[in-house]
């Protein structure tokens, strides 16, 4: 009997005893492709030399020291290799222990900052719907996945949702994508004027939507739209890049691809490759300034923020990816595993859209390709999906809801950024062996 409570009780779970670059073991010593890093965390692979000397030489010198009281040369360093690679005045940078936590000190800087430059109406934040932002209870908040908001809906404070940027399935026939970011612009602009834009603080988006739709990017000019109608009302633009980002889409930052700088982003994920929990709010010089004119003290704060350990590994991890020039790797390799999933499964009739940027590739799954009306969700494909696929040795991440929380199946892939073009080869050859074994054509 097992004394952890795991997320999900009733499932029995292999022991990871063993990781080795792109692979994991069991306890059996079975080994598995891990395409999807985890939950597109792992971008390194398992088991990198150098970050692990890292964390070594971290531990010989301060494990961890409270934030409160010193600053460490590994955090000092991490911020700075950052800033200097951040977009715009993206130059402050305040870490935590992941992702859910980054969400939550974006929200409570962005309202902060309102209060010190005097305009304390501003309390309104604006998501979209199926976006995912984190667990905590703000984060899920401004989320817009409504299987795991709902409940909790008692507890949340109010957000409002606007549409998904979701071109397979929203942009019209006649609409170029110009014509359909536009669209989308409007529905915000009119949104933020409902509310009354001295009522909105921030938009919130996820650069490339991960989980909840399976590598949803934007079309050209969506994000440089938002921007805009942001900056016609005052309103901050937070992008969420916890999962897109650290150069999961073939950028160390994804919005560099849209040409977009936000007042705020988060980031965790490849920040640490799994070697350590770390995540980060990258805030802009205006906001930081702000704070400091002001009451010169953010007030929020966790316990095992800048933890020195967490920051050395994370140094390592990016430092190995910029000297070993991965994020170019990334490109190829994602335009490689785009291209062989749709020449061995473009004509699967289950096969509705294949989709994403660099590493961070979307499968969605259709009843019927034409009409692309979803498969019964009673049936939990994407569920029987990762049983099968973990049988054939892959790890990927499935998600079903991906529409409304209910309806839509598809499954995220997001291998480590160290992948060969053999590896590539090999995930998607178990990937459509998966398939034709759980919708047979």
């Amino acid at each position: 009997m097992t004394h952890v409570f795991h997320r999900n009780p009733k499932q029995q779970l292999a022991f990871a005893v063993r990781g080795q670059g792109i692979a994991l073991f069991d306890q059996d010593n079975k080994s598995y492709i891990d395409a999807s890093g985890g939950a597109a965390v792992s971008c390194l692979g398992h088991g990198h030399p150098v970050v692990i000397q890292a964390i070594k030489d971290q531990l010989d010198r301060i494990a961890y020291a409270h934030s409160s009281f010193f600053t460490t040369q590994a955090a000092e360093e991490l911020a700075d290799f950052l800033a200097e690679r951040s977009p715009g005045d993206l130059n402050r940078i305040y870490f935590l222990s992941g992702g859910s936590e980054a969400v939550e000190a974006a929200l409570k800087l962005a309202r902060q900052y309102f209060v010190e430059i005097g305009q304390p109406t501003r309390r309104h934040f604006i998501a979209r719907r199926q976006s995912y932002h984190g667990n905590t209870l703000g984060a899920l908040a401004i989320g817009g996945n409504a299987w795991r908001r709902e409940p909790f809906l008692p507890l949340l404070v109010p957000a409002h949702h606007v549409s998904p940027c979701y071109a397979y399935r929203d942009q019209l026939a006649n609409e170029t994508e110009e014509q359909y970011a536009e669209r989308l612009a409007q529905e915000l602009d009119q949104q933020i004027e409902a509310l009354g834009a001295e009522n909105v603080a921030a938009f919130v988006a996820e650069t490339v939507v991960g989980a909840t739709a399976g590598a949803l990017a934007p079309v050209r000019t969506y994000l440089k739209r938002m921007r805009e109608v942001c900056d016609r009302h005052g309103v901050l633009l937070i992008l969420d890049e916890v999962m897109s980002g650290m150069g999961r889409t073939g950028h160390l930052f994804a919005c560099a691809e849209d040409g977009v700088v936000p007042d705020i982003m988060t980031i965790a994920k490849g920040l640490g490759a799994g070697y350590q929990p770390i995540g980060a709010m990258v805030a802009s010089d205006r906001i930081y300034d702000a704070v400091v004119a002001g009451s010169g003290f953010f007030q929020h704060g966790h316990t095992y923020m800048g933890h020195a350990t967490a920051c050395a590994a994370a140094l390592a991890v990016q430092r190995v990816i910029e000297q070993e020039q991965l994020l170019s790797n990334v490109l190829q390799r994602g335009e490689q595993l785009r291209a062989e999933l749709r020449s061995v499964l473009g004509d699967h009739p289950n096969v509705g859209d294949v989709r994403g940027r660099g590493l961070f590739v979307g499968v969605e799954f259709v009843q019927d390709k034409a009409s692309k009306v979803t498969l019964n969700p009673a049936h939990k494909t994407h569920a029987r999906l990762k049983k099968q696929a973990m049988e054939n040795g892959l790890l990927m991440y499935p998600m079903g809801g991906t529409i409304d929380g209910v309806h839509g199946d598809h499954v995220l892939l997001a291998p480590p950024f160290i992948c060969t073009p053999s590896d590539i080869t090999e995930i998607v050859s178990r990937f459509a062996r998966t398939v034709s074994q759980v919708l047979p054509a």
